[in-house]
């Protein structure tokens, strides 16, 4: 496909008040899960890679904890998903993914980011069909034909492999991600993952520039202060 990945790791919390934040939306996100899905990650695979996922981005043994035992009692908030779509300054294609109790707060607190920032909230399905929901890895590397190969002789169903300065990138259907973690892990078992998530790929990337470049970070840092919103995917490249 000869598409780039942009890695957007989340940069290190720098106030206590900033690493809540991200024990709290892991914690909303694990007890949803162990609610709908069950409490043992032997048997909830969902569960499982956001156990993993909280404990790569160093949250407290304790928050994780809490969460499950929480969603073990039966009771507690009321959690459901909800999307948003739209475009965001410069005409960027952007999807908002939140965990409310309150869907008509949720909706009005994203609103705001879109209306206050030159950008436009759309339908559902607006933008969603610009982007691949995938599983993606990346992991230091240069030998994308053995990976491939690897990947082929365990049955994997693999969309594009990519090996660029260094780094080598696997996406794959999302509903592959743990055939793949498997995969790579019999193969390169003294590797390090970088990456290791599902998310939504951008199809083309479309260009940010000039004044429309600070309206897009003053953007997402709005989206990202909601305490609903749990995770934002566009397709911004910014320029200059």
């Amino acid at each position: 496909m000869g598409r780039s990945f942009e890695v957007r790791k989340a940069s290190m919390a720098k106030t206590q008040g900033a690493k809540i934040k991200v024990y709290s939306k892991y914690g909303k996100e694990i007890y949803m899960s162990a609610k709908n899905g069950g409490t043992d990650p032997d048997s909830n695979l969902s569960l499982r890679r956001l156990m993993e996922k909280a404990k790569k981005d160093q949250v407290p043994s304790h928050v994780i904890e809490k969460a499950i035992d929480k969603a073990s009692g039966g009771g507690g908030e009321d959690f459901a998903t909800a999307r948003y779509e739209g475009f965001g300054p410069g005409g960027c294609s952007v999807i908002v993914d939140c965990l409310t109790d309150n869907n008509n707060r949720t909706y009005m607190d994203v609103r705001q980011c879109f209306v206050k920032n030159n950008a436009k909230i759309g339908a559902p399905g607006a933008v969603a069909h610009m982007f691949d929901h995938q599983a993606v890895f990346q992991f230091k590397g240069d030998d994308e034909e053995a990976v491939m190969e690897a990947l082929i002789m365990a049955d994997v169903d693999v969309s594009d492999i990519e090996a660029e300065d260094g780094a080598i990138t696997v996406f794959a259907p999302h509903t592959e991600f743990f055939k793949v973690k498997n995969a790579l892990s019999d193969a390169l078992p003294e590797v390090a993952m970088d990456v290791e998530e599902i998310t939504f790929v951008p199809q083309a990337m479309h260009p940010v520039a000039g004044d429309d470049v600070a309206a897009f970070e003053k953007f997402m840092d709005m989206l990202n202060d909601c305490d609903d919103v749990q995770n934002v995917y566009h397709n911004a490249e910014i320029e200059g």
